[in-house]
C-alpha cells in the first residue's frame, strides 16, 4: 500500500522562541506552518534566556518583532571582580544600525513574537499537544501525538532539551554530560544607580567562596543574578533573601522569580532524519556563559527555514536538506567546545584544574581569564554551499567583540544604506548578487534566470550606494561579484567575475546540479 502523499502545513513542534522563529521564516516564504506544543499556554514568568544577539535582532527585525531591539537593554560595560577587587572592565562599542546586543526576558521576547505570529494568516499554534512520537515515508511526516496523528511534508523539531521521544523515535542520541554544580537564578526589581548599564562578573567573592556569581540588567529596573551553588543546595526564601543583600546591600528590592538548574554539555548525533529537522535546545545543549544557547537557537531555526521553503517550492533539491546538518551540527560543535572551555575555567573538575584557575586569577591578565567569549555567528568557510577564494581566506576566530574581515562563508556585514534601511534587509528575499561597477548587470541577470527558479536578484553596489562608501566597507573590488544566501551569509566572492563563474557558485548554494549550471 503506497503512502498517503502529505499535503497541508509544515508541522513545527515547540511554541518557544526557536519554534517560533522557524514558523514565522516558514510563513515569510509563503508556507502555512502547523506548531505544536505539549504546554497548555505561554508561561509569563521568568527571565530564561535573556540575551539576545545582534545577528538574532535581525533575523527578529525581518518578521516583524523589531520590537526585541527596541525594548531590550544594551548594557555598556563589563566588570570582572576577584574576592572583591576589579580587575578590569572593558566596554561594547556600537557598530551597526542595530546594538550589538540586547538583554530582555524571554518572556517578553515571545509575546512579542506571539503578536507576530497573531498577525500571520498562514500559521496555526495548538497547545496540547505533546508529540509522542514522529514516523516519515518518501511521501512525508507523521506527528503523533498520542492517538492523533498528523501528516506533513516536513517538520522542524525545537521542542526543547526534553523532546526524548521526538528523538528516540528518529533513531538520534543525545550524548554529552552534565555538570555537577547547580546555578540559582533570581530576577529582581531594585534601584541600583550606576549598575543600570554594567555587567558585573564576581570570581570567588567572600560572599559566594570559591564560586561565581553574574549581574546583568535588565529592563524596567530589573536585575538578572546567577550564583554557582554547590551541588544538591535548596536554599530557602529567608537564604536567597540574604544572598540577594550581600550583593546590593540593605537597598529595597522584589523578588519576581527564581529557579536552579544545572548545565549540560550535549549533542543530537543527527540534526537532520529525512524530512524532520531538530533544531535549538532539541539538538544541542550548552551552558549559558556567553549567551550561546538561544542565539545558535535562532540561527538553527533560519537556517532550517530557507532550505525548507527552498525545497519544498522546487527550488532547489531535497539533497539541500542535508547542509542543514552539515553547517548546524558544525556551529554546535563550535559552541560546545567554546563553551565546554569557559565552564572548566568557571567550574573546575579536579584539583590540577582549580590550580590553574586560582594562578590565573591571581595573576589578573584579562585574556587568560575565561567568563565566556560573547555569542556570535558560526562562519560556513567549510560549507558544501560556499565556493572558497584563495584571495579571501577566513581569517579565523576574530578578536573577542570583533567580527571577521569579508570571506566566503562569514555573515555579511550589516551596514545603514544612504537611501534608507540596512544592507541585510535586502538579503531575506532569496539569493542576492551584488555586482561591481565593472559587471554587465543585464548579462549576469539573464545568464541566472537560466540557472534557478529560485527568488534571485541581481543588483549593483553602487545602486545601493552611490557615494561608493559601501563598497569600501565591504572590500569590495569593481569587477567582484558578490553572491548572499537567504540567511545573509556570503556564499562566493569571486574576483573578475564572469557570468558562467557566477552561476556555478550560485548552483552550488542551492545544491542545483552542475548540468542545471
Amino acid at each position: 500500500m503506497s503512502a498517503r502523499p502529505a499535503g497541508g502545513p509544515v508541522i513545527v513542534i515547540g511554541a518557544g522562541p526557536v519554534g517560533q522563529t522557524a514558523a514565522l521564516l516558514l510563513a515569510r516564504w509563503g508556507l502555512s506552518v502547523l506548531v505544536l506544543d505539549r504546554a497548555h499556554g505561554r508561561s509569563r514568568e521568568g527571565s530564561k534566556s535573556i540575551c539576545q544577539q545582534r545577528d538574532v535582532l535581525d533575523i527578529w527585525s525581518s518578521v516583524g518583532a523589531g520590537r526585541v531591539a527596541e525594548e531590550g537593554l544594551t548594557w555598556t560595560t563589563a566588570r570582572t571582580y576577584y574576592r572583591g577587587r576589579e580587575l578590569f572592565s572593558w566596554s561594547f562599542e556600537h557598530q551597526g544600525p542595530l546594538p550589538p546586543f540586547v538583554n530582555i526576558s524571554q518572556a517578553r521576547t515571545e509575546r512579542i513574537l506571539d503578536e507576530a505570529i497573531a498577525a500571520q494568516p498562514l500559521i496555526e499554534v495548538r497547545w496540547d499537544h505533546e508529540v509522542t512520537a514522529i514516523t516519515q515515508d518518501a511521501a512525508g511526516v507523521t506527528v503523533h501525538c498520542g492517538e492523533r496523528e498528523l501528516r506533513a511534508p516536513y517538520a522542524v523539531a525545537c521542542a526543547g532539551a526534553g523532546a526524548r521521544a521526538v528523538r528516540e523515535s528518529l533513531g538520534v542520541s543525545f550524548d554529552g554530560e552534565t555538570f555537577a554544580d547547580q546555578f540559582l537564578i533570581c530576577d529582581i526589581r531594585a534601584d541600583l544607580p550606576g549598575w543600570e548599564h554594567e555587567r558585573r562578573f564576581h570570581f570567588d567573592p567572600d560572599w559566594n567562596p570559591g564560586r561565581q556569581v553574574l549581574i546583568h540588567p535588565c529592563p524596567e529596573g530589573t536585575f538578572r543574578i546567577d550564583w554557582q551553588i554547590p551541588p544538591g543546595a535548596v536554599p530557602s526564601d529567608a537564604e536567597v533573601g540574604e544572598m540577594i543583600r550581600r550583593i546590593i546591600g540593605e537597598r529595597d528590592h522584589e523578588l519576581l522569580w527564581r529557579t536552579t538548574y544545572r548545565f549540560h554539555s550535549r549533542l543530537a548525533s543527527r540534526m537532520r532524519v529525512g524530512r524532520v529537522l531538530l533544531a535549538g535546545d532539541c539538538a544541542h545543549l550548552m551552558a549559558p556563559f556567553g549567551a550561546r544557547g538561544l542565539n545558535s537557537g535562532v540561527p538553527d531555526a533560519e537556517n532550517a527555514a530557507w532550505k525548507v521553503a527552498f525545497v519544498a517550492n522546487g527550488w532547489a533539491p531535497e539533497e539541500l536538506l542535508e547542509t542543514y546538518h552539515d553547517e548546524r551540527h558544525a556551529a554546535a560543535r563550535e559552541n560546545l567546545e567554546v563553551t565546554g572551555t569557559t565552564m572548566r575555567f568557571l567550574a573546575p573538575r579536579d584539583e590540577r584544574e582549580r590550580a590553574r584557575r586560582r594562578a590565573v586569577l591571581d595573576g589578573g591578565v584579562r585574556e587568560e581569564i575565561d567568563s565566556a567569549r560573547f555569542a556570535e555567528p558560526y562562519w560556513y568557510v567549510d560549507s558544501p554551499l560556499t565556493t572558497p577564494e584563495p584571495s579571501r581566506p577566513f581569517a579565523g576566530r576574530p578578536p573577542k567583540g570583533t567580527v571577521p574581515p569579508p570571506a566566503p562563508g562569514v555573515a555579511l556585514a550589516d551596514v545603514p544604506l544612504p537611501g534608507g534601511g540596512r544592507l541585510r534587509e535586502f538579503c531575506r528575499a532569496g539569493i542576492l548578487v551584488l555586482l561591481g561597477d565593472m559587471c554587465n548587470l543585464s548579462l549576469f541577470a539573464q545568464v541566472l534566470g537560466k540557472v534557478t527558479t529560485a527568488p534571485l536578484a541581481v543588483r549593483e553596489l553602487a545602486a545601493l550606494d552611490r557615494s561608493g562608501g559601501l563598497a569600501k566597507t565591504l572590500g569590495a573590488e569593481p569587477g567582484d561579484a558578490w553572491i548572499i544566501r537567504p540567511d545573509a551569509h556570503i556564499a562566493a566572492i569571486i574576483p573578475q567575475a564572469g557570468p558562467e563563474r557566477v552561476a556555478a557558485a550560485v548552483s552550488r548554494a542551492l545544491r542545483l546540479s552542475h548540468e542545471r549550471a
